[in-house]
């Protein structure tokens, strides 16, 4: 009875639309930032931030640029991985070429180096669709992982296309603990998300959305598909490339074109399919399936004091893991964004039946 919007009224077209309209859902996400931002870095332990948070927060905002592109604007992608290492390649040069540069201008730089990849792979998406366009994009993961370990620009020099950064600072801030790198990546997450929201909201977002639905009828009523396309492309390959950098400078410190491989990829978009095409907070659902989930099935042996060896857990992790992924694209085939709309408007009527 508590989840209403009773006595809630909007006078203003600005009030009613706001991202979260009822005062409840405004109350919760407001708790959920000062628990993110204060309790959290102050209690949790240093394994927790490093193994679970850290990465779950990058790979969301990974995930979050995909969606753009393929949940918004219907796009298929399967080089996201190489986007990601453009960026955290390019972010490592702008740090290592020009001194002084401050982390979240190398960071940015390293997202538009991605961008103007992820335009020129995206230029094939105004010809071709679906499948082939697919393969258009993994071309990408090929030519991305040749140039890391062909161009020696790229690494700087390295022989072997591995690359470190240390002695990492953001406005004089050593980034050094786990807490220090947690809260960098969470401000990164929550300011994109709320950018990205905003954005598909907007007009280019509702052209997206056009041209994913039935481009064709799109074109006819005035949108360009070269525009939205392209634009879908640039602003997806953007935020992934700014995560390629955090997953490289914050969470790896050391990295080679192994660590965004076409496995990379496919785990993005797995994510993507899992939390929810065509929602924001698809990304970070998809996120916590996929970085979670296997952590608690390693570990139920051993809190359920099975004898059981280490390679039959992890065979086992990965069957139930697939298991896991099939029922619930079974259960709701649009993600788990999906299921917690539909928990929330059932919340909203409960106890009425209609």
């Amino acid at each position: 009875m508590l989840y209403r919007e009773n006595g809630q009224f909007k006078s203003t077209y600005r009030a009613d639309q706001q991202i979260l309209p009822i005062r409840q859902d405004r109350v919760v996400m407001g708790l959920m930032l000062a628990f993110a931002f204060i309790v959290v870095p102050l209690s949790a332990p240093e394994y927790l931030l490093r193994a679970i948070l850290i990465p779950f927060l990058i790979l969301s905002l990974a995930a979050l640029g995909l969606n753009i592109l393929v949940g918004y604007c219907g796009q298929i992608s399967l080089g996201t991985g190489a986007f990601m290492a453009v960026g955290a390649y390019a972010a490592y040069n702008a740090q290592a070429r020009i001194e002084g540069l401050p982390l979240i201008v190398s960071l940015l730089l390293g997202g538009v180096a991605s961008t103007i990849v992820g335009v020129i792979f995206g230029i094939p998406s105004l010809r071709i669709r679906g499948l082939y366009l697919a393969v258009a994009t993994l071309a990408a993961q090929f030519f991305v992982d040749w140039a890391a370990l062909r161009l020696k620009f790229v690494t700087n020099g390295s022989e072997s296309g591995s690359v470190s950064v240390s002695g990492l600072q953001v406005f004089g801030i050593p980034i050094e603990s786990p807490a220090s790198k947690y809260l960098l990546c969470l401000s990164f997450a929550v300011v994109f998300a709320l950018l990205a929201k905003n954005l598909v909201r907007s007009a280019i977002g509702r052209e997206w959305m056009a041209m994913r639905d039935m481009d064709v009828a799109a074109a006819v009523i005035g949108i360009r598909p070269v525009h939205a396309k392209l634009t879908a492309f640039a602003v997806s390959a953007f935020i992934v490339g700014v995560a390629g950098g955090l997953w490289g400078f914050v969470h790896l410190g050391a990295w080679e074109p192994a660590a965004f491989n076409i496995d990379r990829s496919f785990q993005l978009l797995f994510m993507v399919i899992i939390g929810g095409l065509g929602s924001i907070m698809g990304g970070f659902l998809g996120a916590a399936f996929i970085v979670l989930l296997p952590i608690v099935l390693e570990r139920l042996p051993q809190l359920l004091q099975l004898p059981m060896s280490t390679a039959l857990s992890s065979h086992l992790t990965s069957m139930v893991f697939g298991a896991l992924i099939v029922f619930f694209l079974i259960v709701e085939p649009h993600g788990l964004a999906r299921l917690w709309s539909t928990a929330k408007e059932k919340l909203r009527l409960w106890p009425f039946p209609h």
